[in-house]
């Protein structure tokens, strides 16, 4: 397993949501986004190059006057092309859905288009391409207390999308109706340098998706804390309708995660397999479709430190060559890279 940072907060400041895409000769494109600290007006899109087994110096790809940008996306598709996802609004309910591309031809990325009105795009991990080329968005809305899952799908290449959902938590997870009328929303804290979520309800964002068989897809998501456990749902006709969310034996502390179903039929979950906290960060394998899991890897812990340290918001691919690829955040400082062939998994 090799691993190597990308960048660090000397540079760019508090650095988070990290993305990675396989490129044409062994290179690699990550993105994430930097800045004051997340939700800031200067935090911006960066990305860079990996190449010969070294990483670019950090490359701006979008900065928005006075508004904040959020969770970069990287997509390549079959044909080669490369597409970048990313939201900019003061605020996460607020999200408009911007969408960049790659052109090779001139080294950078084309401007900004927004996305149709309703449509987000991806929340935080890469789209899936199916077997016939439709293209599913794992895409959810955050409200106050009302955290869902959406599956924005597209059968033409992106030109039009139809909005499937929604995908919400498990119904006995579901809280009862609160009494009172107190908004709870994500606040920042100055101390821990992190944004205090809120867990005092139920609901789900964030999904995965892989496809497991023609037209079967699967949707692993993120869970508030009240729910506590990685949901999974299932499709059978091509991303149009879903079954209802179940928990898994996976914990969930309302922390990001990414799946990778591999080329041998494995699917690996990045994520923070514990009830609270953003350590430790771990690979977990399942062998039958993400009903069951063992865990494999240990990417970061910190074990009996204290404070301890963030290590989260994980995006994983397996390149072309077979080697899996995990980028991550590191204490908001830096993102890692890590790489490892299937063989190293446990």
């Amino acid at each position: 397993m090799d691993k190597q940072p990308i960048s660090c907060s000397g540079a760019l400041g508090s650095v988070h949501a990290a993305t990675v895409a396989a490129m044409d000769g062994g290179e690699l494109m990550a993105a994430w986004f930097a800045g004051t600290h997340e939700g800031a007006p200067d935090v911006a899109i960066h990305t860079a190059l990996w190449r010969d087994g070294a990483w670019s110096a950090p490359m701006l790809a979008l900065r928005v006057p006075e508004t904040p940008c959020w969770n970069p996306v990287l997509f390549r598709r079959r044909d080669g092309s490369l597409w970048l996802y990313l939201k900019a609004a003061p605020t996460i309910p607020a999200w408009t859905g911007l969408l960049m591309r790659w052109q090779p031809e001139h080294g950078h990325w084309s401007p900004p288009e927004a996305l149709p009105a309703g449509l987000q795009g991806p929340a935080k991990n890469k789209p899936v391409e199916l077997h016939d080329g439709t293209i599913l968005c794992g895409a959810s809305r955050e409200t106050w207390r009302s955290w869902a899952c959406w599956v924005e799908r597209s059968t033409d290449a992106g030109a039009t999308w139809t909005l499937h959902g929604p995908i919400t938590a498990p119904a006995t997870k579901l809280p009862p109706t609160p009494n009172d009328q107190e908004p709870i929303s994500a606040t920042w804290d100055p101390a821990a340098g992190t944004l205090q979520l809120p867990n005092a309800h139920a609901g789900v964002i964030q999904p995965t998706l892989w496809e497991s068989a023609p037209n079967q897809v699967v949707m692993l998501m993120r869970a508030t804390q009240r729910v506590g456990y990685v949901c999974r749902c299932v499709s059978h006709d091509g991303g149009r309708s879903w079954s209802p969310a179940e928990a898994t034996e996976v914990p969930c502390p309302n922390s990001g995660l990414d799946a990778v179903r591999l080329t041998d039929g494995r699917v690996v979950l990045a994520c923070n397999p514990v009830h609270e906290g953003r350590t430790p960060l771990a690979l977990m394998v399942s062998e039958d479709d993400g009903v069951t899991w063992r865990q494999s890897r240990l990417l970061e812990s910190d074990g009996q430190r204290s404070p301890p340290g963030e290590y989260s918001y994980p995006s994983i691919i397996q390149a072309p060559d077979g080697r899996i690829h995990v980028v991550y955040t590191w204490r908001r400082e830096r993102i890692e890279h890590v790489a490892l062939e299937p063989t190293e998994l446990a």
